[in-house]
């Protein structure tokens, strides 16, 4: 008796349906590749197209507009020249030397500060819930309006000078913000001001991370809160203390707005930093090859930050 499969007219054969699943499951994968393509594209041109542009633009002689004409490294001779000399003709020494000062001050009280804060919440104290926004709050300004709200309070006819002379305290005097000396350290507190409540939510992010065996272990064992704190929970902490520093770093060397609004540069130019540098250079003293070196140094220091911590990262997740 021969067996002879039979098929239904109106019903569609596995050969049918097997083209059009596979063309709806490759439109699957294609979808959303189409949908960041115009994002990459636009990234990779006004990012990475711009960043290599200001590099060639940095080896040239160009001033008030671009010249394509590759000169040598002679912005960056002018640079690095203006910076040994003695008593060098440009802000460049000055912007340099505040780099220093403000980086190291900033994100050493912004650790410190926020792990402190970080700690004392830890507590489960009460209040917590209405503490930590309050902490946080100065993160969700922009640095314009810190820097004015700053540049208010530390003006010594506006704000706290004024307050405490009309409180009868007349030998007070705080005149930082006018001092060419003292500038870049009002620059240091209004930045610390808004940043440190940001490294508290990470540092508290990670003490609530921490397994709490291991501390009641530890605490079993003996060991003191200070004991505790220094040889266990503060090394487990590590990434957190990385990924704080690589933040704050990046924070540090692009301040721009913080500087203008709260100091207006300072007396002299005395509170800039290399990225006020580089706009005054670029745009106001059309020193266009100028401004493109100082920009190249700041994407190079802000690279020798955060390649070696993508490669630690990411040899880890290798493991």
């Amino acid at each position: 008796m021969a067996l002879t499969t039979a098929t239904h007219p109106d019903r569609p054969s596995a050969a049918g349906i097997q083209p059009s699943r596979s063309m709806r499951a490759r439109m699957q994968d294609a979808l959303p590749k189409l949908v960041l393509a115009p994002s990459f594209a636009i990234t990779l041109i006004f990012v990475y197209g711009f960043i290599l542009w200001t590099i060639y633009l940095s080896f040239t002689n160009s001033k008030a507009f671009p010249k394509y004409v590759l000169t040598d490294a002679r912005a960056y001779q002018r640079l690095w020249r203006w910076t040994f000399e003695s008593d060098p003709p440009s802000s460049w020494y000055t912007s340099i030397t505040n780099m220093g000062i403000f980086g190291v001050l900033y994100i050493a009280i912004c650790l410190g500060l926020g792990l402190l804060i970080a700690i004392l919440l830890d507590q489960k104290i009460r209040g917590e819930g209405l503490l930590r926004p309050i902490y946080l709050y100065p993160m969700a300004l922009s640095f314009i309006v810190t820097g004015v709200a700053w540049k208010w309070f530390l003006d010594p006819g506006l704000g706290l000078e004024q307050t405490l002379h009309q409180w009868g305290w007349t030998s007070f005097h705080f005149d930082w913000i006018k001092n060419k000396d003292f500038v870049i350290y009002t620059v240091v507190i209004a930045g610390v001001w808004q940043a440190s409540g940001f490294v508290m939510a990470m540092f508290l992010a990670g003490l609530r991370g921490i397994d709490s065996e291991i501390v009641k272990a530890s605490q079993i064992d003996g060991a003191s809160t200070f004991q505790l704190y220094r040889r266990i929970i503060i090394p487990l902490l590590r990434p957190v203390f990385l990924s704080a520093l690589i933040v704050l770093a990046h924070m540090a060397i692009k301040s721009y707005d913080l500087v203008v609004a709260l100091t207006s540069g300072g007396p002299g130019g005395s509170a800039w930093l290399p990225s006020n540098f580089m706009y005054e250079y670029t745009f106001k003293r059309n020193e266009m090859a100028v401004g493109s070196a100082s920009a190249v140094i700041m994407l190079a220091t802000i690279s020798a930050i955060i390649v070696p911590y993508l490669y630690s990262e990411l040899r880890e997740k290798a493991r």
